[in-house]
């Protein structure tokens, strides 16, 4: 069966390829894939499974492939929201939605699992147990719509769960593995400094946001090289410093944004600690 699955996969590398390519063309943004969901189950519409729309709190899809006899129940997940990014590529399959893009292969992946799903529904009178195929939402915005798939006990019965996610620095074919953590945890941080506005020729009335902001970009970038064990991964990136205003005017308020990544709890309770200490030095809402 491994054989034959093999070359169904095979045969419809192109269809794989023209899926991948119209869903570049038409991205949407976490909690905001109607249109890519609609897409998703149609797909599935016809054939001898069990559809579940809407799952979580989202617009998660849940699709049941159950087997000609009793067997363990497997999971296969694969996200489907794009990023809010302008492409710039020029390619004939280029996003048609401004300021939103498949910079990160959910593309891809949901394009592989919709023909591995439908190769899989040709073979189930072969197949020993049930298999599950989870078209996931909202991957971008953590904790997104995993969690909400999780709680809603629809996957309490999986014996196991697999997904792949792209790697374009990997040359192609080459499939990477390894026990343990595969990626980085992450976590989304938006925070708001609030002083005193005032004129440029006056700043000893003033307290400046923009001061505050700054040194708190630069203090955090201590907490990976002073804090976190260097056995560990973490990362901080300062992502959005919103501080527009006018060159003589001191800004009475800032808001930064930004993306942490660690590979354990322990390094993101670090992260989480120290992010907190430096922002209560500049009295920041975090």
């Amino acid at each position: 069966m491994k054989d034959e699955l093999m070359k169904m996969l095979e045969e419809r590398e192109d269809e794989m390829i023209e899926i991948r390519r119209y869903l570049h063309e038409h991205p949407e943004l976490s909690f905001k894939e109607e249109k890519t969901a609609v897409y998703i189950a149609d797909f599935y519409n016809g054939k001898d499974v069990e559809i579940e729309t809407n799952v979580g709190n989202g617009h998660g899809i849940i699709v049941t492939i159950k087997g000609a006899s009793e067997g363990k129940t497997v999971g296969l997940r694969a996200d489907f929201d794009a990023l809010p990014i302008e492409e710039e590529a020029d390619v004939p399959f280029k996003s048609k939605n401004k300021g939103v893009m498949h910079a990160c292969g959910h593309d891809a992946h949901t394009a592989y699992l919709l023909i591995l799903a439908d190769c899989l529904i040709q073979l189930k009178d072969k197949m020993k147990g049930t298999i599950k195929i989870i078209h996931q939402h909202a991957e971008e915005q953590p904790p997104g719509g995993a969690k909400s798939i999780m709680d809603s006990g629809k996957l309490a019965d999986l014996d196991a769960i697999f997904g792949i996610h792209v790697l374009p620095m990997a040359p192609a074919g080459t499939v990477g593995y390894h026990s343990g953590y595969s990626f980085n945890g992450r976590t989304y941080f938006k925070l708001r400094i609030q002083g005193v506005g005032g004129h440029g020729s006056s700043p000893h009335k003033a307290n400046d946001a923009i001061v505050a902001g700054a040194y708190f970009v630069t203090a955090v970038q201590t907490v990976v090289s002073r804090r976190v064990n260097p056995l560990d991964a973490g990362v901080v990136t300062i992502g959005s410093f919103d501080g527009k205003g006018s060159f003589n005017v001191i800004k009475d308020s800032i808001e930064i944004e930004g993306d942490i990544r660690y590979s354990n709890e322990e390094t993101q309770e670090v992260i989480d600690k120290e992010f907190h200490r430096v922002g209560s030095i500049i009295r920041c809402d975090l």
